[in-house]
């Protein structure tokens, strides 16, 4: 995979930056022609990954770490023992991936019982722009509305950092979830200039004909989900999560990106 020189610094830092733990979620749903995806295109100029489509996601807040969370499927313990970290950052990714789910797409991976997930949820509209302006955290938000936080709908997918070469670095951990019934993705989020659901290889042709620019691992992932075909069996794949730094090699005018 290639892309553009000017993407990336031609001297690289002495010193790697330290990669900073974020989550990213692949919101799915079956379209007529298989699988889709919801992506959004970012805002050009943005310090990281301006002008690139990306699926929606963000760093991890200090408060996503918050115990108080009322939460229904699979436990912290689990999730750490799958990105091999502690069962409390476990449980941080985890909750920020449901919030930066819902502030950028307006999709709630929540229920007002462990077994059920809201349908509609624009009576939350206030609650998400509080959410984005960090005026309250997801624990705050989901005790006011009496809502569990519904573990059980995401599946992990796999983690990406940054290569060494970047000047912002980002130990990202990748989630898959399908389009709850009765909701919808809207992507209204300052962060993004549009947002769209695509089947896989649209997507994909879209980069090589240069109506779109993705990043390696948005890429990858794109490939992999398409090459599953429906929502359940993305759902049901059955993941070994290592971590994945791609090297990037300077060959003139372009990078070459190599999969370690």
């Amino acid at each position: 995979m290639t892309l553009p020189g000017n993407l990336v610094p031609t001297a690289p830092s002495a010193q790697p930056a330290q990669p900073r733990d974020a989550v990213t979620v692949v919101l799915l749903r079956d379209g007529a022609d298989g699988v889709e995806a919801f992506l959004l295109r970012r805002v050009k100029g943005m310090a990281f990954a301006g002008g690139m489509t990306v699926f929606p996601g963000g760093g991890v807040d200090q408060r996503d770490a918050d115990t108080s969370v009322a939460w229904a499927g699979p436990s912290p313990e689990w999730w750490g023992s799958i990105f091999g970290v502690d069962p409390a950052t476990a449980r941080a990714f985890v909750c920020a991936a449901v919030r930066e789910t819902f502030e950028e797409s307006g999709v709630l991976l929540a229920g007002p019982a462990p077994d059920s997930v809201v349908a509609d949820t624009s009576a939350y509209a206030t609650a998400r722009r509080q959410l984005v302006d960090r005026e309250i955290s997801l624990a705050q938000f989901l005790a006011n509305e009496g809502l569990v936080l519904r573990a059980d709908l995401l599946r992990p997918w796999a983690n990406w950092v940054t290569p060494l070469e970047e000047p912002r670095r980002y130990d990202t951990r990748f989630f898959v979830a399908a389009l709850p019934e009765g909701q919808r993705a809207d992507g209204e989020t300052t962060e993004a200039s549009d947002a769209s659901w695509q089947s896989p290889a649209e997507a994909v042709q879209d980069a090589q004909e240069g109506r779109r620019m993705l990043m390696p691992p948005t890429w990858r992932t794109l490939d992999e989900i398409g090459a599953l075909g429906t929502v359940e069996k993305v759902m049901a794949e059955e993941r070994s999560v290592e971590k994945i730094i791609p090297k990037l090699i300077r060959d003139g005018d372009t990078i070459r990106v190599v999969f370690q």
